[in-house]
């Protein structure tokens, strides 16, 4: 009888609960109810506490346009539409629906507030709020808000409570399934020397186990197990993910969120203050934050939240304080240019004869030929001369290798002499093919001139063996020191067969020494049409319109390694875009007073905390070029001021 009481109690309760719920249902959807988004209070900007302004904080004297001296208090407009000055201004909500946030680093902070009023709170609900931002036409959603009530946190929470008693049904031990005690006494009774083996450590095979007692091992203990449960404990292992969501209807999160906070009572509106930092975009201007949510009491959605009304936020960017001028540089053009390139060419040794067939010397011939072809076939330069200039390895007399290297060089350039002469008739040839109807026509052109090949050589390549043995991997620092040492020897065959003794020489030998072996050609050219030695002209500093450029695609970091040593007015705006305040301040000091300079000095003083300077700079720039007044509405440490002390009233 009591028992029924009980449950009889419960059910009221429950219908009472559930008609309370529906009531307050009605009560939310008649209303439409919904959360709300809004500003924030700004941060209070620092106050100025220097010179003769400690006596009265909030006042400034700055000089008017014109010249004359004014006074500039905060102030505010009172009922009767005035402006009366006042000490500090606190609101906790600001009520406009935009605000213009100032991107720095490449980043923008948006700050609103996420309020619920107090009759959508209940505690046995949850309210799931999604805010979602536009970010250039894309809906991005941000980290949701869970603001949940007591009881439905202890719902959650009994819904794990649940699921770990099923877990711990769950038996992990298979051996509590065999009847073990009945297992022993068969064993005992009717198979004494296997009954004799449970305190045997001896290992007996499950084959050897059947052939002497006709049974397997598994076969007896499948005898003497209870399979009934242990089959009713293999379904529950399957059913763990099923009866998981059986219980844990609304399982707890803990990634991904901003917020879950648990409330006790409703007494009052939930406000939460939400940050988000936003990477800038050189086209992004603005980005619109809406609001949209649930209320849900355990997995059942009770009530949609009417979208909120978006808030709005114009981003400023000082990068669009830079100045579009183009930078040149000076440049010296001279009329002679030379350029050279080295190529490997095998001979045989001994020989100096050039063997198309030997090694890789037709891939380098047909790499040199090309070259020659560029060169010739250049519409800004004319080829004069080439220098070919061919030397050995030190192995063998430096004698024999001085003449050889000589003779080397001297068949390079008679081989490259022919293909450059048969290289032209192949040009003139083409240019020749063609006709005229004038029977009068002749034409001339002109005659060739030559390109000299000049033959020089070096004997045995010491200096880039040098080099080579530095960059070896396989040489240790002992080598190389060796290799130093005996480098001192003045004479070369003396050197050389010095190195022949030492340990690393059949490596130097066999990797180093065929790659000293090589033909370089200096080639002398100049520009065509040219008479003067030099011409002095400007060409487009590509260095400061990359910076200019960087600042434009806020890469501020990047802007301010190109522009920095130019030290001007746009190095200054790099500079300010990565709150480097003291070394804009340094650079716009030296520069005229420009109406840009003076905003930006505005900037940079309102930052620092003084007041007085930043105004004195905003009202030079604005008497300067009045444009400055709507302007100072973006950038919030203008706005601030202007705020404060009224300023565009007056202008």
């Amino acid at each position: 009888m009591r028992a029924f009481r009980y449950i009889t109690a419960a059910l009221a309760l429950a219908a009472l609960l559930s008609c309370s719920t529906q009531s307050k249902l009605r009560s939310l959807r008649k209303g439409a109810a919904a959360a709300s988004l809004a500003l924030a209070r700004e941060d209070k900007l620092p106050e100025i506490s220097s010179g003769d302004l400690q006596a009265h904080r909030d006042t400034l004297k700055v000089q008017a346009p014109d010249g004359r001296e004014m006074m500039i208090m905060r102030a505010v407009r009172n009922e009767d539409g005035e402006m009366v000055a006042t000490d500090v201004i606190e609101a906790a909500i600001v009520t406009a629906r935009f605000r213009n946030v100032a991107e720095r680093h490449g980043k923008v902070d948006l700050r609103f507030l996420v309020t619920v009023p107090k009759d959508m709170l209940d505690s046995r609900w949850q309210l799931r709020l999604t805010p979602e931002m536009n970010v250039l036409g894309e809906d991005i959603m941000l980290d949701p808000v869970l603001i949940t009530g007591k009881d439905y946190r202890r719902a959650q929470l009994r819904g794990y409570q649940q699921y770990e008693r099923f877990l711990r049904s769950i038996i992990t031990d298979t051996t509590r399934f065999i009847r073990q005690h009945e297992l022993e006494v068969f064993l005992h009774r009717n198979i004494p020397d296997l009954y004799s083996l449970k305190t045997d450590t001896t290992f007996v095979s499950d084959e050897a186990f059947a052939s002497i007692y006709g049974v397997t091992e598994r076969e007896a203990v499948d005898h003497y197990t209870r399979m009934l449960a242990a089959s009713y404990n293999r379904r529950k292992i399957e059913r763990k993910d099923r009866m998981f969501e059986r219980y844990v209807k609304v399982p707890i999160v803990t990634e991904g969120l901003r917020l879950d906070t648990v409330f006790v009572t409703a007494g009052g509106d939930f406000v939460y203050e939400y940050v988000q930092t936003v990477n800038t975009a050189p086209a992004l201007r603005r980005v619109d934050v809406r609001l949209s949510g649930s209320i849900f009491e355990e997995d059942r959605d009770l009530y949609s939240i009417p979208p909120a009304d978006p808030l709005t936020f114009y981003i400023s960017s000082l990068s669009t304080l830079t100045l579009d001028e183009e930078r040149y540089l000076t440049q010296v053009i001279g009329r002679r240019v030379t350029a050279n390139s080295t190529y490997w060419i095998d001979f045989e040794s001994g020989k100096y004869e050039i063997n198309p067939g030997l090694g890789e010397n037709a891939v380098e011939i047909s790499r040199i030929k090309h070259h020659l072809g560029e060169l010739l076939e250049n519409k800004e330069f004319d080829l004069d001369s080439i220098i070919v200039t061919a030397s050995c390895s030190p192995e063998g007399e430096y004698r024999v290798n001085e003449t050889l290297s000589g003779r080397r060089s001297t068949s390079v350039s008679q081989y490259f002499d022919r293909y450059i002469r048969h290289y032209r008739d192949s040009l003139a040839d083409a240019a020749g093919l063609f006709y005229s109807l004038d029977p009068s026509f002749a034409r001339d052109s002109g005659p060739v001139r030559s390109i000299p090949f000049i033959s020089r050589n070096i004997p045995e390549n010491w200096d880039m063996l040098s080099d080579l043995v530095g960059k070896d991997p396989e040489m240790d620092e002992t080598d190389r020191d060796d290799f130093r040492l005996k480098m001192e020897v003045r004479d070369p065959d003396t050197r050389e067969r010095g190195l022949s003794a030492a340990p690393y020489y059949p490596r130097m030998r066999t990797v180093l020494y065929p790659r000293l072996r090589t033909v370089r050609f200096d080639f002398h050219l100049h520009r065509k049409g040219m008479v003067k030695d030099t011409v002095h002209t400007t060409v487009l500093d590509t260095v400061y319109m990359r910076g200019l450029q960087a600042i434009k695609d806020r890469d501020y970091r990047t802007a301010v390694t190109l522009l920095r040593p130019y030290d001007d007015y746009n190095a200054a705006v790099a500079f300010c875009c990565m709150d480097y305040n003291e070394s804009a301040l340094a650079i716009l000091e030296r520069l005229e007073k420009t109406p840009a300079v003076n905003y930006l000095l505005a900037i940079v003083h309102s930052r620092k905390g003084e007041d007085q300077d930043a105004v004195q700079h905003y009202l030079d720039a604005c008497g300067q070029d009045p444009s400055y007044v709507h302007r100072g509405n973006l950038d919030p440490e203008i706005s601030g001021l202007i705020d404060r002390y009224n300023l565009n009233m007056d202008l």
